[in-house]
């Protein structure tokens, strides 16, 4: 028997929380290959950031995020444990650079780590004792928002949004841009946040894929950059 999904304030307290910048999974670390994008002129200013994250959101590793999202929070929910397995494997499996595997299941497994020791839930135990091996972020969130019932459509948007304002502050940091320049861009990605969500809800796991191949290049140019500020 599945577990029931709530939207309360109690689980609008927990998303704020899990997503806030001060969760400790280090995401401020990290920066998708926006550093990379940023050394080459690819992203020079506050347009070309978000056409770049725009990209990245609706074609590439934050819908494949979003997919793999979705999926592991049904899986939760319906206490599928063959399916929950095969989707964090395929989750960990799925980076297409190292830089990218180390920047989702670092973040996953701290993830896990402090869910764990401040809102463990059955959903956390059972993960745990299915999959032994490193949880990449999506499915970590997924898992524990699950497990608390909170529904997959709040969840799912608000890591989508939390991803996008990661983003977003890498790239601040690294053109540099004014506040109010990055707080554009993140007002600016909201429509797509919202479509990217939707139509991972309505996906399955054959849909994964990304056209996002130059953000993909970047992931796997990073490593061999002279200066790097971050650790993606």
């Amino acid at each position: 028997m599945g577990m029931a999904t709530i939207m309360d304030d109690k689980a609008l307290y927990r998303l704020m929380a899990w997503l806030s910048p001060a969760f400790p999974v280090g995401a401020f670390s990290y920066s998708s290959g926006i550093e990379w994008a940023v050394e080459t002129g690819d992203i020079a200013d506050e347009a070309t950031l978000q056409d770049w994250l725009g990209i990245m959101l609706s074609e590439g590793g934050g819908y494949c995020d979003a997919v793999l999202f979705a999926q592991a929070h049904r899986a939760a929910l319906g206490d599928d444990d063959q399916s929950l397995y095969d989707i964090a494997e395929l989750a960990a499996a799925f980076a297409p650079s190292k830089e990218r595997h180390l920047e989702t299941t670092a973040q996953g497994n701290a993830f896990i780590e402090a869910a764990r020791a401040a809102w463990n839930c059955l959903a956390l135990d059972r993960l745990k004792s299915i999959w032994d091996g490193p949880v990449a972020y999506p499915v970590a969130v997924a898992v524990t928002a699950a497990g608390h019932g909170i529904a997959v459509e709040p969840a799912l948007s608000a890591y989508l949004q939390a991803l996008a304002a990661n983003w977003v502050s890498a790239g601040v940091r690294l053109i540099p841009l004014g506040q109010t320049q990055g707080l554009r861009v993140v007002a600016a990605l909201e429509p797509t946040v919202a479509s990217t969500a939707q139509r991972a809800l309505n996906a399955t796991l054959d849909d994964l894929g990304s056209a996002a191949f130059r953000a993909d290049l970047a992931s796997a140019r990073h490593e061999t950059q002279y200066t790097r500020l971050f650790r993606s």
